[in-house]
């Protein structure tokens, strides 16, 4: 029998009402793993250390699915060697932990049966001892694979009684991406409530992280007029490794380093940065749905966001792990940097670098706030005051660990303000003039480092115990942040990374910078690291010819992109210099999202103010709903560029209170517009797609309007849903001065080649029936959709 009396020092003895908080049964799955062993165990060790005069009892439960002696054995090995702080007076600290290993129990938990022999035992020891179950931990130190059989098992025999809470913790990885996340997550709920899950990020534990929050509210005074696009001019949220991945191919060959650290541990910096403050920090809820918000209101990331590098070394490790060939080629990135912007109000426009990688020049982490400077300082720099001298780098530091300070620590510029920091926590570091950050000695800061440094874990564990559920990941919070990182990991998935030859040596190689809010490499790709038999799009010159009697433009997508851009900014010059303004059609679906983005981006000289923009078609849905074309036109470009409000035409498909109801006479009032506004009906430039099936706008075959006849709007009907829609006919079409056709992709290849051999047969081919009767007609097709 355990001996379960608890021992109290350092003053008086709790009274009865104290002593009847319960007992408390923790059970660490996985308790022989290294993270059990570097971690856990330690962590769990300070909950015992911190709260044993807290009222509560505790059993600590190691479990694995190795045999009991040889499984008692290991366990017992790693908590003879667990430690004390450096303050703890030796005496207590060697009572403290013989008490600790009488504490603590081996199992052997692999079948049923084993569960709920552990169940039985922690009541009878109840029993037997007189006390009353608060609650049980579950920590699940074990691989996610496991953790549906594991939930199953608790869920059915190892429920503490009612009144007594439960709380399980998870490990990441959760999930590989949003799909498998949403899996899991399924599985987990049909056995606990949400309120009973723990999702560690372990980053959440770290000091300087954990008091980005506390620190944000503490010193609302100073914060509130600069924290936001008018004063940031960038944030930057790193962490930098020395290490490479040689031991953990077989993980990161799965992972890679953004789902290993940006989809988490940045992300979770991330949030605790640009999240609005709720009322009251100690609110759980407020913090969670704050967190939220913030995480829904980020930009979508495209291919373009990321810049990928792979260490040299990394493929040699895989194949020697992984048994593969000498011909194997991973495309895993060990390296990314990220750009990340919020469409928030208070953050649109600042630029958000979150960057990790393996085999780099030191082991640092860091989140920097990086302020605009606006100043010029006359007098010399020699004579300035850190402290009064605007033109020295105004930044907020939240400096994580290792690196040059080497310790956590927060830094606020001295000419930005004396920040508010709990000094029961924080003290004030002053000295090491030695000492620079961001090329500034440490006499130019700030800076405060914690009075007591805490592992992560230790602190979460903590948090566990208390109930805190802000400082753990929540399915919401978790399938939110999923969502968002997926669409890009996607993207890259096939994307060849720049190799790097790890260290000191990598010199500029990984320097990237933003360029019209993408990220690109500073430096060009040394020859001796590029693959040579990798064909690139410069290797294909321009295809230049006709495609149904009409010209044609080819390329790879991403230069065809660019000269459709470039195209239609020329229509516009010529259009704005004829008459004075340039109507503009545009189509909806995937397509022309691309051309979006790059209008957006790369062409500042666009005469937007003369620019009229029309909808070729519209989705019978809100314009709200992600579904609708004027959605995604606004998402993709819109936004981000200045035309005159009055300027931007949807179409009307929600009048009335209602969708395209055809007494409502929606496509009469749109015409009316167009003929009010287009001269003779005629627009300079109207921009349409192709579907699979020959549709062309929302004019699909068979339709019974737009396709012959003189109406200029019409409702048709699509396959697929939303099957109601609102388009410009044939008609209207061919009226236009010029028309482009935009074909991307090889999933077009079969449509594009039947397309190419037939003659005009709207009814069958909708887009066959797109001839301008006194206009010009040019196809953009790029070599995937061309060629296959």
């Amino acid at each position: 029998m355990w001996m379960l009396c608890t021992m109290f020092f350092m003053g008086a003895l709790p009274s009865p009402a104290e002593m009847s908080q319960g007992h408390i049964s923790v059970v660490l799955l996985g308790a022989t793993g290294d993270l059990a062993k570097k971690y856990l165990w330690q962590g769990l060790f300070q909950l015992y250390m911190d709260q044993v005069s807290s009222g509560h009892s505790f059993t600590f439960h190691g479990a694995a699915l190795t045999a009991l002696e040889p499984g008692q054995k290991m366990m017992f090995d790693v908590l003879k060697k667990l430690a004390c702080p450096p303050d703890e007076a030796p005496d207590r600290c060697a009572v403290l932990k013989d008490q600790f290993l009488k504490l603590s129990q081996y199992h052997q938990l692999k079948t049923a049966e084993n569960y709920t022999v552990l169940n039985r035992e922690i009541e009878v020891l109840l029993r037997q001892e007189g006390l009353k179950e608060a609650g049980r931990i579950f920590y699940f130190s074990v691989p996610p694979f496991a953790y549906t059989e594991i939930a199953r098992h608790i869920n059915s025999s190892c429920r503490p009684p009612p009144g007594a809470w439960l709380r399980v913790v998870l490990e990441k990885p959760f999930g590989h991406d949003l799909e498998s996340a949403q899996q899991l997550a399924a599985e987990l709920t049909s056995f606990f409530r949400e309120e009973e899950m723990y999702r560690v990020d372990h980053y959440l534990g770290k000091q300087a992280v954990a008091h980005i929050l506390p620190f944000r509210d503490q010193n609302q005074e100073f914060l509130d007029p600069i924290w936001n696009r008018h004063h940031v001019e960038r944030v930057e949220i790193v962490l930098k490794e020395v290490v490479d991945a040689k031991g953990r191919t077989s993980f990161y060959e799965q992972y890679g380093v953004i789902r290993d650290v940006l989809q988490n541990h940045l992300t979770e910096a991330l949030m605790f940065l640009t999240m609005e403050l709720p009322g009251n920090l100690s609110r759980t809820e407020e913090v969670l749905q704050c967190k939220l918000q913030a995480l829904r209101s980020l930009r979508g990331l495209e291919k373009h966001s990321a810049v990928l590098g792979q260490y040299q070394a990394y493929a040699s490790h895989v194949q020697e792990e992984l048994k593969k060939g000498q011909d194997y080629v991973s495309t895993t990135p060990t390296f990314a940097g990220v750009l990340v912007q919020s469409d928030s109000l208070r953050w649109e426009g600042v630029p958000f670098l979150l960057t990790s990688g393996k085999a780099l020049d030191e082991r640092v982490g860091y989140v920097r706030v990086l302020f605009k400077n606006r100043a010029y300082c006359t007098q010399s720099e020699t004579l300035r005051d850190a402290g009064h001298s605007q033109c020295k780098a105004k930044q907020i530091i939240f400096y994580i660990g290792h690196g040059a300070l080497n310790t956590p620590a927060v830094l606020v510029s001295r000419n930005l303000f004396r920040p508010v920091m709990p000094k029961s926590s924080w003290r004030e570091v002053v000295g090491q003039p030695e000492l620079h950050v961001f090329g500034q000695p440490l006499s130019d800061y700030y800076v405060y480092s914690p009075v007591k440094e805490r592992d992560a874990y230790s602190v979460l564990i903590s948090n566990i115990y208390h109930g805190r559920k802000d400082f753990f990941i929540t399915t919401e919070n978790l399938l939110a942040s999923w969502a968002f990182w997926t669409p890009l990991l996607n993207s890259i998935s096939q994307q060849p990374p720049r190799l790097y030859p790890g260290g000191v040596e990598n010199q500029n190689l990984l320097d990237f910078e933003m360029v019209s809010g993408e990220l690109a490499f500073t430096a060009a790709e040394p020859v001796e690291l590029l693959h040579p038999d990798r064909s690139m799009p410069s290797d294909f010159k321009t295809i230049q010819s006709k495609f149904r009697q009409s010209p044609l433009v080819s390329m790879w997508s991403e230069d065809l992109i660019s000269q459709l851009a470039s195209d239609v900014e020329k229509a516009a010059n010529r259009a704005v210099a004829g008459s004075g303004q340039f109507h503009l059609a545009l189509s909806g679906g995937s397509s022309p999202v691309a051309l979006f983005q790059r209008l957006a981006r790369h062409h500042y000289a666009f005469p937007w103010r003369h620019t009229h923009i029309w909808l070729v078609d519209e989705r019978c849905v809100p314009l709200t709903d992600p579904e609708s074309n004027f959605f995604s036109l606004h998402s993709h470009l819109l936004q981000s560029i200045r035309v005159p409000y009055f300027n931007v035409h949807p179409m009307p498909v929600h009048l009335n209170q209602r969708l395209c109801v055809e007494e409502d006479g929606g496509t009469e009032l749109y015409a009316k517009e167009i003929a009010a506004l287009v001269a003779n009906s005629s627009f300079d430039l109207v921009l349409l797609g192709l579907g699979t099936d020959g549709h062309t706008a929302s004019l699909f075959p068979d339709s019974e309007d737009g396709l012959e006849g003189t109406q200029a709007v019409v409702l048709t009907e699509s396959p697929i849903k939303p099957h109601q829609r609102m388009s410009f006919s044939l008609s209207l079409i061919n009226k236009a001065r010029q028309v482009f056709v935009l074909v991307v992709g090889k999933g077009k290849h079969d449509i594009t080649t039947q397309i190419s051999r037939v003659g005009r047969q709207p009814r069958k081919w909708p887009i066959s029936g797109v001839s301008p009767s006194s206009g010009q007609l040019v196809w953009y097709v790029d070599y995937e959709a061309l060629l296959g």
